[in-house]
């Protein structure tokens, strides 16, 4: 007979996953949850298969502060490829248009300076936005273009990396909803060549950097028994934020729902803090305009 197979397990923490190309996001999550055992899991915004790098995965309580990284600044490196444009704008699709490339480095860094700072970028249709409870991808798969509308997102940094052999190696520091594919498009119609996505690596979410993180086949080689100490804590999702230590009374009101009476300090409505109590990380809380500090998110403490 078959053993039995173990059951999951309820493990809080945070994988800082470098995840491969040509593996989708919740395959990786998969495959890292079954090794770890875990019985609750989530990600904190996608990959495309095409692309690799840092992926940050959350287990058990950690996937209440999923939304933190989702709303966080990224980093890419990426490579885009001039003069051919394809459906998908990547180097994935179908070829649609090819043009010679005429750039010399001094228009393209000229190019490259126009897209730093506010712009507006109309989400590509190869992408997991929603139209009418369906991704997008769905429809472009179907060959039913939708009319989306532009958003606004910050570049930060566009640096150029490297230029050679009709390509360009770029580091892209951007906003939440920042689309390197729609760039990568928007560059070549600038350039009046067209272009496409050939590669993309993310290399910073939030405060968390590609150097701290592991691949799946680290994970795999790890001695079953010590895979959690590849987990960082679930406060890391919350490191940004100031840290507020309460004494069992405040912990208690905390837990219960209810505000903490506390000075402000230089505190401004919206700003958000981590309570930490005698036991270790509780959440986080919220000052709202009524001058109090509200709690906004909190761990469950059933298992301590």
């Amino acid at each position: 007979m078959n053993a039995p197979f173990p059951a999951r397990r309820a493990i809080d923490g945070v994988l800082l996953l470098d995840k491969p190309t040509g593996m989708t996001s919740n395959a990786a999550l998969q495959t890292a949850r079954r090794l770890l055992n875990a019985r609750k899991a989530g990600h904190t915004g996608t990959l495309d298969p095409l692309a690799s790098g840092l992926l940050p995965l959350t287990f058990g309580e950690a996937t209440k502060f999923s939304q933190m990284l989702l709303d966080a600044d990224k980093v890419y490196e990426a490579g885009v490829r001039l003069g051919i444009a394809t459906d998908s704008g990547d180097a994935e699709g179908k070829v649609l248009a090819t043009k010679p490339v005429a750039v010399d480095e001094a228009e393209l860094r000229q190019t490259l300076a126009r897209f730093t700072g506010e712009i507006e970028q109309i989400p590509p249709m190869y992408s997991a936005l929603k139209r009418d409870g369906k991704p997008l991808y769905e429809y472009a798969r179907a060959g039913i273009e939708i009319e989306r509308a532009p958003r606004r997102v910050t570049i930060s940094e566009l640096t150029l990396l490297s230029f050679g052999d009709e390509r360009l190696d770029i580091r892209v520091a951007c906003s939440k909803g920042a689309y390197i594919r729609s760039l990568a498009i928007d560059i070549g119609a600038a350039l009046g060549c067209g272009a496409h996505l050939d590669s993309l690596r993310r290399i910073r979410t939030g405060a968390f950097d590609l150097a701290s993180s592991v691949t799946l086949e680290t994970l795999e080689a790890t001695d079953p028994a010590r895979r959690d100490t590849l987990l960082a804590p679930v406060d890391a999702l919350a490191a940004a934020f100031p840290r507020l230590d309460l004494d069992d009374a405040a912990t208690r009101q905390i837990l219960q729902g209810q505000p903490l009476h506390l000075p402000q300090g230089g505190a401004k409505p919206g700003d958000r803090t981590r309570f930490h109590g005698p036991d270790g990380f509780l959440g986080i809380g919220q000052w709202r305009e009524d001058g109090l500090l509200w709690p906004k998110r909190l761990i469950s403490t059933a298992k301590t």
